[in-house]
Formats: structure tokens, C-alpha cells, sequence
């Protein structure tokens, strides 16, 4: 470490240059030394699943060799563990591979929200709900961080799609933000403490997010506390000056001073304070805090056995007829589709790690049914012909008692930098699939994606169906674990499966058009919509199956004030082999004045359980659980009403409910001459006072019917304009008084 730490930096006896410099990027990973202060350069580099630090030439892509490190699974994968603890247990390992490599910052991890199945990235991310995104966010962060490396959680914020991702404006309205885009990177900063925030590429509602305000300073900071360095995404600033206004600190990558040159600009102009200046430049140079010796040493192999166990965790077990899965080692087996020999274990682009080594699900198969046949079935590069490899694989499907079909998606389908046009598989594949499960008693489809993939055309035909996701270096072997049994599938999707793309609640909204993308689904993101509309899906979010079967009983839910509350139920494996459960806990309401979803998944756990164990398990509800984010008050609002708190098998399906009050929020409401007639009448203090003047003064409480309807026709326009429009003469003192009742002070609500 050097021997200058940050509590004895003297900022006055730099010059404005110096200070300028430490404020930008050195080359594409490392930051400015600034050696006569005694300040080091310290490395960044990717790594939301695994260390991509790179040794010779600098790329962000993905295309230049980097040192040997190893994949663990990404947040695809993660995000269906629904387990904080796999992803503390890969975010400690990241750390320890960092710290071998000599890496102050790791870039990672992303916790968007997966609003379409079609970006391309979605594979970085951990699911379409903030909840479960943000949990498994902070836990990865805050072990990585224990480890001694500072992390980047990005992409800040609504970077939820690659068309266009450098310039295109997210347009969002404040609630949505507030409920789904932003709940996840809250919960990470305020609990886990990250080293860095790194802002997206995108504008926000019009303004680039390297330089909007709002977002790095109102937000991240006044309100949620941040204190480290926001970094920018690689290449991401427009206005350098601007951005640093804005409270982005460090430019990455290096631009040859260009950006340094118009901070000092600037700052000479008057147009920048240099206080802004100072307080980057100690946030930027707390990161030397995070750099650490380089060893170059690790145990591979013993990440390499953590990565197997945990992509184990992550798989989901869609479909299981007639308990055809798990495999019996004596079975004819016959293991078709080349992604059994040359696993697609990653995604493309940033995050591409070059792994320790790699695990094909076909050796790792034989390792257990060494007679187990192959036939590709398919060429991921196009070459040979597509029928006689589909036939070949048929006769072999044909002679086994059980054929497992590798499919799913090629770097060419997916990955950073673009988005997919469709949520299919390859037509070539679909067609193997049908010809093998017309030909094969029983007939198992393993699935290979970063992005949600149609089921539709095939799904009916096969007997069994695993999720795979991206599973990492390991994931062979995990697979080969999971369909023998060896591991029992605990894994739960994170993101829901659509009948079909047009269902998706972003469907006509995304990717946009004119530089814009309209976010008009609002809070209505994946579940939330299915279940508010009641459309069905091909498999809701929160569905995985299990070679066990669990039983959940006693549900109590306890008020513990005026707006939380505790879950507790009891959870049996009454079936045979031991296994995992996943404990969902959902929200239902309709208390306020906005929309609300049908549920909101509020709170979840994954128990182990031996066969024939119980466990209690008690789970706390706090103030978010049951609020909304109101946006004339601009803040968490708990409406006074009732709330039924559900136990879920899945966002579909419920096992048990019950129905609490809550008192909530007695805030009242605030009104103005620009609030329409009926929120003046609604109005607890107001409305009365307001209704006694347009009757003329009297006493009745009720006005009558042609009053009454007068009114309900006229309730949607603004105070002010009805009373001008219905030529009522309210006396100024009169007028003064019912505002002042109103509780605006005679400003708008």
C-alpha cells in the first residue's frame, strides 16, 4: 500500500492539474500514479463472474487474451439459485482471484432488471424483480469486498437493453425508477458499501447518466449515502466538466488528458468550484486503499470444485413427467447436440473470462454411464448437413432408453452489444428436438442460454426439461450431477418464461425508436404483469421442480408495528431424498391511490432439508414491503388498509394467505388551487369546508342530487379553473383559508 494514505493527503499542495489527473484513466485498466504525492495507479478491470485482467493488449470486449481465472457461473445462472449465499461464495472467490491478480476494482456486479427477455446482456443480470437482484447483489458485493478488492455494481441506472446503449434515453416515470429500476443498487450501496458505482451509457428521462445529477448526487448520495467513487462505463462521459458536476469522479479509460484539460478549463472559467474537484479526487484516491500486492497464485482447482457445487444451486428443473429424470447410471443413454462437447458456459463481450479449463457435460456423463452414446445432432458452425446429422440422431435416440438433447444459444444469438430480434431456438435445433423425442422412449432437452428461450413447438413432445442457463467452466459437471441425481435440482427461476414474445409487457415499447424507449409498462414488469392481467405463461417466475417434494404449514404473520410485520411458517421434506426449498413470500394490495401489481415477492429464503426434516423459518416484513413510492410527496408511502401476505410455490401459485391491517401513513393529503375538484373534496380538512361554500353556506353535509352530479362531472378540473369556469365568487379571505386548510400554502401539490 502507499505510504500516502487518503487522511494525509494535503490537496493544497497539489496544483489543479495534478489534481485533474488523478481523475481520469492512465490507459484502458489502470489508473494515474502520481508519484511525488506518494498516490499509486491501481487496476480495474471485469469481472461480474471471474477476473478478466488483461496481459498484453487492452480491449473492453472481450477479444484480447486475459490470465487464466475461473468462470464462475454468472448472474443468469445466480439469480435462479435464489441463494445469498452462492453468490457471497462466488463474489469472496472473484475477490481472492482478484487480489492474486492485482486488482483493486472488479467491475461487477450488474444488477439490472431484466425487462425484456430479448437483451442481450441478460445474461450479467439477475433477474426481472429488484428484490431478489438486489439481495444477491449486496451479498456478492459485500464478500468480494471482504476479500480486500472494491467492486463496481453497475450499470447505474435503466441500462436495460444494448440497442443503442451509448445514446438512447430511457424514458421512466419517477415511481417506476423508484420500485423497479433503482430498488436493487439501493439495497447493494446502502448495505454492502460498494467501492465504486459505475454509471450506465445511457441517458436517463433525457439526461446521460454520466452526468446526471439527479441520479449520482441527489440520489445515490444525499439519499442512499454513497461515499465511493462513481466510475464511468467505459467510454460513457460526453461532458467531462459536466459529468464531474454531476458527481462522476473517475473517467475510464484514459483520453490522453483530453477530459483532464476541460476540468482544469473549467475550474478557470469560474463555470466549475474546485471543492467539486477535491472531493473526487479523495474518493478516487481511496481506492488505493483496495490495492494490494500482485501473487499470481490461487487454487484453481479449488475453484474450480466451488464453481461445479455452485452452478449445481443454479439450474432450474422445468418439466419432469413420470419421474423421468434423475438418470440411472444402467440406462441406455444416448447424448445428442454439440453443445455436450463444446459447452456454451458464458456470455459474450466484457465479461468473457478465459477459464481454467472447462468441463464437457459429455465426458462428465460418461464419467458416470461410460456407455452413454453421442451424436451431434447439430453444428453450431453451420458446416455438414443439418438432415443427416438430425437423422443420425434419431437412430441413436431410437436405440437408447433415453435420449438428452443439448440445445440453446450460440455467442452469435447473444451477447453484449446487441439485442435479439427473438426469444426462439435456432430452427434447426427445434426440428432435432421433435425428431429425436419422435424417435426416443423417453427424451430429456438440457437447455444452454443467457436469455430466456421459447419452449413453444417442442415443449409438449419432450418428458423433461433443465434450464441451464450459463453455468460457468464447471457446468458440465454440474449438469452431468443434477440428471443422475447425484445433486438434487434447487433451483428457481428468476425471470418468467412467456407463451410468447408478444405477451411480454415490453413488447411494444422495446427497443424504442428516435433515440427514445419508452418504459410504458411502468411497474408492470414480468411477473407483476402476467399476474395483474392474468396472462398466462409457459412457466412463472419462481417455478422449479425438485426430486423431493416439501410441504409448508403453519402461516403466522405477527404485526410488529405500524407498518411491518414477521412471516413464520414451517417447512417439511416429506418426500425422499434430501433437497432445497425456496420460501416465497408476496405482498398483495390494493390500499392507495395508485395501481398496485396483483403480488410483489417481499421476502424469500432456501432451506436445506433432509427427508423427513422440519424447519421453522421467520422472515420480517419492513416499512418497504407494504409501500409505494409516491411521487408528489417524493417519498415511501404506506397506505392505511389491508394486506394479505401469500406463500407461493411460485408467482402463480398460492399456498397459503392471510389478510393483516396495517394503519400506515396518517399523512394528509396536500391540496392547491392546481388539484382538481375531487381531490378538494376528498380532502379530509378541505373537502368539507370547500363543500359548505359551493352549497351556499349551509349546513348539510350532503349536497343535493343535481349538485351532487354537477359535481362529479366537474371533479376532474383544477380548483382554480372551476371556479372560474362555474362563476363562483369565493371572497379572497374565504379562498386564502380553505388553501391554508389544504395544507399547501397556495403552492402546487
Amino acid at each position: 500500500m502507499a505510504r500516502t494514505h487518503l487522511d494525509a493527503l494535503r490537496l493544497d499542495a497539489l496544483t489543479l492539474e495534478q489534481k485533474a489527473s488523478l481523475l481520469s484513466g492512465r490507459d484502458f485498466w489502470t489508473t494515474k500514479p502520481l508519484e511525488e504525492a506518494g498516490i499509486p495507479s491501481v487496476a480495474l478491470c471485469d469481472g461480474p463472474h471471474g477476473i478478466r485482467r488483461e496481459a498484453g493488449g487492452s480491449d473492453h470486449l472481450g477479444i484480447n487474451e486475459s490470465l487464466p481465472a475461473t468462470c464462475f457461473p454468472p448472474a443468469v445462472a445466480v439469480g435462479s439459485s435464489w441463494d445469498a449465499e452462492v453468490a457471497a461464495r462466488i463474489g469472496a472467490a472473484v475477490g481472492r482471484e482478484g487480489r492474486a491478480l492485482g486488482v483493486a476494482v472488479v467491475l461487477g456486479p450488474g444488477v439490472n432488471i431484466k425487462r425484456s427477455p430479448l437483451c442481450g446482456r441478460n445474461f450479467e443480470y439477475y433477474s426481472e424483480d429488484p428484490l431478489l437482484s438486489g439481495v444477491l447483489g449486496a451479498a456478492h458485493v459485500a464478500a468480494l469486498q471482504a476479500e480486500g478488492p472494491g467492486a463496481s455494481v453497475k450499470h447505474f441506472a435503466a441500462n436495460n437493453q444494448e440497442t443503442e446503449r451509448m445514446r438512447v434515453s430511457a424514458d421512466v416515470d419517477e415511481r417506476t425508477l423508484r420500485e423497479i429500476y433503482l430498488p436493487a443498487f439501493e439495497r447493494v450501496v446502502t448495505r454492502a458499501r460498494p467501492a465504486t458505482v459505475m454509471c450506465s451509457y445511457n441517458r436517463v428521462n433525457g439526461v446521460h447518466a454520466s452526468q446526471n445529477r439527479w441520479l449520482l448526487t441527489d440520489v445515490l448520495r444525499r439519499e442512499w449515502g454513497f461515499t465511493g467513487a462513481v466510475v464511468s462505463d467505459w467510454g460513457a462521459v460526453q461532458d467531462r466538466a459536466a459529468a464531474l458536476a454531476a458527481g462522476l469522479d473517475l473517467e475510464m479509460p484514459g483520453t490522453g488528458g483530453a477530459g483532464d484539460r476541460r476540468i482544469v478549463e473549467a475550474v478557470r472559467a469560474g463555470d466549475l468550484d474546485e471543492a467539486v474537484v477535491n472531493a473526487s479526487v479523495r474518493r478516487v484516491v481511496a481506492l488505493t486503499r483496495r490495492r494490494g500486492g500482485v501473487s499470481g497464485a490461487f487454487d484453481a482447482d479449488a475453484h474450480h470444485a466451488l464453481a461445479r457445487e455452485l452452478a449445481a444451486e443454479c439450474a432450474v428443473l422445468l418439466k419432469n413427467e413420470d419421474g423421468t429424470l434423475p438418470l440411472s447410471a444402467g440406462a441406455r443413454i444416448a447424448v445428442i447436440g454439440e453443445f455436450a462437447v463444446r459447452p456454451r458456459f458464458q456470455g459474450g463481450g466484457s465479461s468473457h473470462v478465459n477459464a481454467t479449463r472447462v468441463d464437457a457435460a459429455l465426458d462428465a456423463i460418461r464419467a458416470l454411464a461410460p456407455e452413454a452414446a453421442y451424436a451431434q445432432g447439430f453444428s453450431l458452425d453451420g458446416s455438414g448437413d443439418a438432415r443427416e446429422l438430425r437423422e443420425a440422431a434419431a437412430e441413436a435416440a431410437a436405440a437408447a432408453d433415453v435420449a438428452v438433447v443439448f440445445t440453446g444459444l450460440s455467442e452469435r444469438e447473444e451477447s453484449e452489444g446487441f439485442d435479439r430480434e427473438t426469444i426462439g431456438l435456432p430452427a434447426v435445433q427445434v426440428e432435432l428436438i421433435r425428431a429425436v423425442a419422435a424417435a426416443a422412449r423417453r427424451t430429456v432437452v438440457v437447455l444452454s442460454n443467457g436469455g430466456v428461450v421459447s419452449l413453444e413447438g417442442w415443449h409438449d413432445d419432450v418428458d423433461a426439461v433443465l434450464e441451464g442457463w450459463l453455468l460457468g467452466q464447471a457446468g458440465g459437471s454440474a449438469v452431468a450431477d443434477l440428471l443422475f441425481g447425484v445433486v438434487n435440482p434447487s433451483g428457481r427461476l428468476a425471470e418468467s418464461i412467456p407463451v410468447r414474445l408478444q405477451d411480454t409487457p415490453s413488447y411494444l415499447n422495446f427497443p424504442g425508436e428516435a433515440g427514445h424507449v419508452r418504459y410504458g409498462e411502468g411497474v408492470m414488469v414480468g411477473y407483476r404483469y402476467y399476474e395483474t392481467v392474468e396472462l398466462p405463461v409457459r412457466y412463472p417466475f419462481g417455478h422449479g421442480l425438485s426430486y423431493t417434494t416439501f410441504a409448508i404449514r403453519g402461516l403466522k404473520v405477527v404485526r410488529t408495528g405500524d407498518d411491518t410485520a414477521t412471516v413464520t411458517v414451517t417447512v417439511t421434506n416429506t418426500g425422499a431424498r434430501p433437497g432445497k426449498h425456496v420460501v416465497q413470500v408476496y405482498v398483495a394490495t390494493s390500499a392507495g391511490p395508485v395501481r398496485r401489481p396483483a403480488r410483489e415477492l417481499r421476502a424469500f429464503t432456501k432451506v436445506a432439508l433432509a427427508p423427513g426434516e422440519s424447519r421453522t423459518v421467520t422472515l420480517p416484513l419492513d416499512r418497504r414491503a407494504f409501500a409505494y413510492y409516491d411521487v408528489p410527496l417524493g417519498r415511501w408511502v404506506v397506505a392505511p388498509g389491508d394486506y394479505t401476505i401469500q406463500i407461493c410455490e411460485n408467482a402463480s401459485s398460492v399456498t397459503a394467505e392471510t389478510t393483516i391491517g396495517l394503519d400506515g401513513d396518517a399523512a394528509v393529503p396536500v391540496v392547491s388551487l392546481d388539484s382538481t375538484l375531487g381531490e378538494w373534496l376528498s380532502h379530509p380538512l378541505a373537502g368539507p369546508a370547500l363543500l359548505k361554500v359551493l352549497t351556499g353556506g349551509g349546513r348539510s353535509e350532503r349536497p343535493a342530487e343535481n349538485d351532487a352530479d354537477g359535481l362529479r362531472m366537474a371533479s376532474s378540473m383544477p380548483m382554480g379553473r372551476f371556479l372560474t369556469f362555474a362563476g363562483i365568487d369565493v371572497p379572497h379571505a374565504t379562498l386564502r383559508e380553505l388553501v391554508e386548510l389544504g395544507g399547501s400554502g397556495g403552492a402546487a401539490a
